[in-house]
């Protein structure tokens, strides 16, 4: 027996070589308790979902700068109020479109919607359209590259094609992308082929428009700044049934049924030209709001010059129809993250141990709406971005996805190795010595259709050349829905987390060397 303990007492001190016990004093400010506090109250019905410009996310915004305020973090020159980076957005109001084929005029949101970025009022009167399968540029659907797709109309099928065992030929899943993947994907590519118009035929379209109503019929922001107009390039995208394709193209019922079993079935590409007889009329009314980042800076000592930036989104899809969408795993959990990081950092440089490197904490405006807050800080940085060593992007952390059923000790991580090796092994090297939690590398992956790396905050740094790392536990049934709410968060994994980021971000401020860019 005791040799057993004399055994046990060593590999006990083997565990604690290469520990910064002044790492782990400070991380464990960082309490599940705390967090729970914070998120109860950020993502109560009383802000309203926290919606970039309305109400409830401005009352985020100053609990957040009072927490701030509470740590003893100074203001920031030349911010409103010191924590505020206050900017401007144009605010786009759902389009109203009137669809005409022929003599017979379709119903907006029953007979089809709307579901395009910002565009100018327009009348559209379309004689011809171009059939393309799925419309993803991948495998043999469908062949943008071999067909003649520019400035054109183009009609596909939404969702993905499977095979005869029930698998995507897309992302390889038995599971359905999300509405928000499937579309962004199909945006992308029909943007990236030059596509004018762009019309997904959807069999079950009153089913899909009232799973989605919220984010359908929400209102879309774009940055507003001097040069921009406020208009995107990008296609004029429509959902419509089944009938209404049928009745455009002037065929027979059930024609795009067929049409998929036949591209589903044989496993070849397939389409075809056909003219057409159709009036679109969009209209579009255009408002402005400010809106802001809420920032905390931590100065540094004797390489202050150098900055790592810390971020959680705050927004989230506000109130509808009297419903309101909490957001409390999004991005609730990643916002009341940075409000504990600040804290930890604040009390180690009060107490004189503070990080060698400067540290700044935003918690940012507009993610929902197109990653607005991130855009407009990397547009407008506060302080240089060729200062800036990294980004630490925290997006969910607080809820375990079917992947990890049974199994809360896991993160998915994004970006780490695609701009810098060093940052990579930091992270790696951070979580071998404190945390051992899982780290999933599924959705870094180039080929993921899921495509996260371009869909949160630090994806704003990364094409600024920043190196990245987006924390991240996958999405769930409760995302983007009325019933993402605080009492489903686990929060002993949501501090194990935030205590990773710690680690991470405090070996990268006081490291002597500042981490390489491998790549652009």
């Amino acid at each position: 027996m005791k040799k057993i303990a004399f055994l046990l007492l060593v590999f006990s001190g083997l565990s604690l070589i290469g520990q910064d016990t002044t790492a782990i004093r400070y991380s464990k400010l960082v309490s599940s308790e705390s967090l729970k506090k914070n998120l109860y109250v950020l993502a109560s019905d009383e802000y309203e979902g926290r919606e970039t410009g309305q109400k409830g996310q401005k009352m985020a915004a100053e609990y957040i700068m009072n927490q701030f305020k509470e740590f003893g973090i100074p203001q920031i020159s030349g911010l409103t109020n010191g924590y505020y980076q206050t900017f401007p957005v144009s605010v786009y109001q759902p389009q109203e479109v009137d669809l005409l084929s022929g003599k017979k005029k379709f119903v907006q949101n029953t007979d089809f919607y709307s579901s395009s970025t910002i565009l100018q009022d327009s009348i559209y009167s379309l004689k011809e359209i171009v059939f393309a399968g799925y419309g993803i540029n991948t495998m043999l659907y469908n062949d943008y590259d071999k067909l003649d797709v520019k400035n054109k109309v183009v009609l596909i099928l939404n969702g993905e094609p499977y095979n005869a065992v029930g698998k995507s030929l897309i992302s390889q899943s038995t599971e359905p992308s999300d509405w928000t993947t499937n579309y962004r994907r199909k945006y992308a590519e029909a943007q990236k082929a030059g596509i004018s118009i762009l019309l997904v035929a959807e069999n079950n379209l009153k089913e899909d428009f009232k799973k989605n109503e919220h984010r359908i019929t929400s209102y879309r922001m774009d940055i507003e700044t001097e040069k921009k107009t406020g208009i995107k390039s990008g296609p004029l995208v429509i959902y419509i049934s089944d009938e209404v394709a049928n009745a455009i193209i002037n065929n027979k019922k059930n024609t795009f049924k067929k049409l998929q079993e036949k591209i589903t079935g044989t496993g070849k590409p397939f389409s075809f030209t056909s003219k057409i007889n159709v009036t679109l009329n969009v209209k579009q009314q255009v408002s402005k709001l400010n809106t802001e980042n809420v920032l905390a800076y931590v100065e540094g000592t004797d390489l202050k010059e150098e900055l790592i930036v810390i971020t959680g989104h705050y927004d989230h899809l506000g109130k509808h129809d009297g419903v309101v969408y909490n957001g409390a795993d999004d991005d609730g959990s990643g916002t009341v993250a940075v409000i504990e990081l600040a804290k930890a950092f604040a009390k180690a440089k009060k107490e004189g141990k503070g990080p060698r490197r400067s540290m700044l904490f935003m918690t940012v405006a507009g993610e929902e709406k197109g990653l607005l807050g991130s855009d407009y800080y990397t547009r407008n940085p506060v302080y240089p971005l060729k200062n800036t060593v990294c980004n630490l992007n925290i997006d969910m952390i607080g809820r375990v996805d079917k992947e990890h059923a049974g199994n809360a000790n896991y993160i998915y991580l994004i970006g780490s190795d695609k701009l810098s090796k060093d940052l990579h092994n930091a992270s790696e090297q951070a979580n071998k010595t404190y945390s051992n939690l899982q780290l999933d590398y599924t959705y870094n992956d180039e080929k993921d259709p899921n495509r996260y790396y371009y869909r949160s905050d630090h994806y704003n740094f990364a094409k600024n050349d920043i190196p990245v790392i987006f924390y991240f536990n996958g999405v769930h049934e409760d995302y983007h829905k009325e019933t993402d709410e605080v009492q489903k968060i686990d929060f002993a994994k949501m501090e194990k987390i935030t205590r990773l980021v710690f680690f991470t971000a405090w070996d990268l401020a006081n490291r002597t060397e500042r981490i390489k860019l491998d790549k652009k």
